[in-house]
Order: C-alpha cells, then sequence, then structure tokens
C-alpha cells in the first residue's frame, strides 16, 4: 500500500508542477515562479517525505522521477508519440548520469570505509 502512495503522491506533484507553477511565473514573474516552488514543492515534500507517504524500503526515488513523468506525458498528450520519441536520447543521457552517479557515490563510500 504504501508504494500505491508514492506512487500517487508523486503523480499529485508532477500536475501541481505542471500546471500551477508556469501559471504562476507567467502572471507574477520570478517571484510568482519562487512562490509556486515554495507551495507546491514544500508541500508535496512534506506530504511525500515527512508524512512517510514515500518509500523508505529498496531503491529510493525521489518525486523528480513522478514529476518528470509527468511533464513527458503531458508533451505527449498534447502533441502526440512524437514528443517522447524525440525525449529518448535525453533519457538516455540522464540514465547514463544516473549510473554514473550511483557508481562514484559507491567508489566514495568504499574509499570512506577504507580510510577508517
Amino acid at each position: 500500500m504504501k508504494h500505491l502512495f508514492t506512487i500517487i503522491g508523486t503523480a499529485i506533484a508532477g500536475m501541481f508542477v505542471m500546471s500551477v507553477w508556469g501559471a504562476f511565473s507567467g502572471a507574477y514573474g520570478i517571484g510568482g515562479g519562487w512562490f509556486a516552488g515554495f507551495l507546491i514543492i514544500g508541500s508535496m515534500w512534506y506530504m511525500n517525505h515527512y508524512l512517510g507517504v514515500h518509500n523508505n524500503d529498496g531503491a529510493w526515488v525521489d518525486m523528480a522521477l513522478g514529476i518528470g513523468t509527468a511533464g513527458l506525458m503531458r508533451g505527449v498528450f498534447e502533441n502526440g508519440i512524437s514528443v517522447g520519441v524525440d525525449a529518448l536520447p535525453t533519457l538516455l543521457f540522464v540514465a547514463i548520469g544516473g549510473i554514473l552517479g550511483g557508481v562514484t557515490a559507491v567508489a566514495f563510500q568504499r574509499y570512506k570505509a577504507k580510510a577508517e
């Protein structure tokens, strides 16, 4: 059940970011963008992390995955599947960056454990 709540929480965060943030920054400029960021990300972070809705076992996935997925799928629903196909090179490089970050983190942890 916890994983279902994680999916719902990140989906809600993605929908708010993709629909409200642009409207706030468009209407009120930089200040509106900052306010929307504080309001949306702050409240969604509180719900997903502090209240314990977010998963704490296994692979840890941040709200950014839900927000990114919502943004990608919004583009696909509005403009067709070609938007998703055009995003594949970017997603590939994001995956490569995640893998390199994970490998670097493990190497750093091993180095730190050896030093102690």
